[in-house]
């Protein structure tokens, strides 16, 4: 039921990178304010807004230039204009006078967090929220948090939800919300004050919804893991309730996710990479392996993904930034990404078709729970379309290398033949680990054994037939969003409960 809600909103989104689509929202809420205003609905008015807007945006993108000038690191301006149009949503914009120097501070502390605090080149904090905690401890200028209104309510709803479906953080939203609605309500009856007007300012008259679905999601400064992300949102969640406080010190919005982003940052993996390409080359008719160089200690389980960025000039709307699997296995001393090329592909996908052996890459944000169980005895089902068998590759390689058999089915889907990527690995692991392997083929033709090759799609008729022990395995899905949607749904029809079901699934496919 769920998905065919989210059908047409995954629609509406897809081929729109996740920081592309931030972008869009934020300066939609900013012409929305900008309207507002102009009705006299907001008390700042609409060139104000404008102008303290383009300020920051530009105080931030410079300042990060210089930062990045001074401590050697690569640019990503694009980080820069999200965070200077966040601040613009928070702070009052009055771009005259202290309101301006207010402006100027906020951009550079914010900057300055992601090159000063930070480790191993991980930033902890998000860096408008640590700006604007900084400047009231400082000079005693604090966040308005104006964007969280009653009149900009539905713009931050409507833009928010599209936001939250994209990173695919329903469950950490939601976890937040449900913990500041609780703790604001045992709070209200603690203080005898009313539950319903306290409720009502939260919803109406707070910025509860901004920072969760625009602050809270924020990749580099939240968990890496589902779990300890719902741990992390809780505790955002009930500091932020407004009778939270030490002492005489209460609660705000940027300290309630300071406190969650110090959580983070000691349940997260603090990897980032500075790789150099070592060689690339074809696993299949239009796809290409890339094996880049990585320090010593980068540790990571089979499975797992990380954030690519790679700097170019004029990036279409998917932006400079890519999830990729890692597609190599932890026994491999090289770090290995497989990526599918389109005609009509990304200005991204272009810029890494032509980078050269020798050239730089940063990679960060280790993440992802598209691991296999702790528990080797599990039966396991993979499913794979296209290039989304990656993640099995990884899997299927430490298998091979460390010796370790489980019970493992793989089906995995392709337009032809030619389009099967790893087949040598997957060949291997059939001969070594006793892997069973379904070739799905809508096209002609067949790989190997023909035994093995299916001339149709995967279709949940073929699933029961392959894999008659179905209901015994825990299922992985891996491949492009409307596949995983399509045979989610009929598994679930099958009679596979959804905990059984994992999908992996991040905006790098185009």
């Amino acid at each position: 039921m769920l998905l065919k809600i989210w059908k047409p909103i995954d629609f509406l989104i897809d081929g729109i990178s996740m920081y592309r689509l931030l972008l869009y929202y934020l300066v939609g809420l900013i012409f929305a304010a900008a309207v507002l205003s102009m009705t006299g609905v907001m008390h700042y008015s609409a060139v104000d807004i404008v102008i303290s807007s383009g300020v920051l945006v530009f105080a931030c993108w410079l300042i990060n230039h210089i930062l990045a000038v001074i401590f050697d690191a690569s640019i990503n301006p694009e980080s820069s204009i999200l965070t200077g149009l966040i601040l613009a949503l928070i702070i009052p914009s009055h771009p005259t006078g202290y309101g301006l120097l207010f402006m100027l501070a906020a951009a550079g502390l914010a900057m300055a967090s992601k090159y000063i605090l930070a480790i191993k080149g991980k930033h902890i904090f998000n860096p408008a929220a640590i700006a604007v905690f900084l400047t009231a401890i400082g000079p005693h200028q604090t966040a308005s948090w104006w964007v969280g209104t009653a009149s900009m309510l539905p713009f931050v709803l409507i833009g928010g939800i599209l936001l939250m479906r994209k990173v695919r953080r329903e469950s950490m939203v939601v976890a937040y919300l449900l913990a500041t609605t609780l703790a604001t309500s045992i709070f209200s009856i603690f203080e005898h004050a009313s539950i319903a007007t306290n409720l009502s300012f939260m919803v109406l008259n707070s910025a509860a919804f901004f920072l969760g679905f625009v602050m809270l999601t924020e990749p580099y400064s939240s968990p890496d893991t589902k779990n300890k992300r719902i741990v992390y949102a809780v505790i955002v969640g009930i500091i932020l309730a407004p009778q939270f406080h030490i002492g005489s010190i209460y609660s705000t919005p940027e300290s309630a996710l300071i406190i969650g982003n110090i959580f983070a940052y000691l349940v997260s993996s603090k990897v980032k990479l500075f790789m150099k390409l070592k060689k690339k080359y074809l696993i299949s008719k239009d796809s290409a392996e890339f094996v880049f160089t990585t320090p010593e200690g980068f540790n990571f389980k089979p499975g797992q993904y990380m954030e690519f960025t790679l700097p170019h000039q004029k990036p279409d709307s998917r932006g400079s930034r890519r999830y990729f699997t890692i597609s190599s296995s932890p026994t491999e001393q090289d770090l290995k990404i497989g990526v599918r090329f389109y005609k009509e592909g990304s200005t991204f996908k272009y810029e890494l078709s032509h980078l050269g052996e020798g050239e730089s890459m940063v990679a960060g944000q280790l993440s992802g729970d598209f691991v296999m169980p702790s528990d080797k005895s599990k039966k396991l089902l993979f499913i794979a379309g296209g290039i989304g068998v990656t993640p099995y590759r990884s899997m299927i390689k430490y298998l091979i290398d460390s010796r370790e058999k489980r019970d493992v089915v793989l089906l995995y889907g392709v337009s032809s033949v030619d389009q099967i990527a790893y087949y040598d690995i997957l060949e291997q692991a059939r001969l070594k680990l006793g892997l069973k392997v379904f070739y799905f083929v809508s096209g002609k033709g067949h790989k190997g054994n023909a035994d093995y090759t299916i001339n149709s799609k995967i279709t949940s008729s073929y699933v029961e037939k392959c894999v008659p022990d179905l209901l015994d395995r825990t299922i992985y899905i891996s491949g492009p969003l409307p596949m995983i949607e399509d045979l989610s749904t009929a598994l679930n029809d099958l009679g596979v409960k959804r905990a059984n079901i994992k999908v992996d699934f991040f905006s790098g496919y185009a």
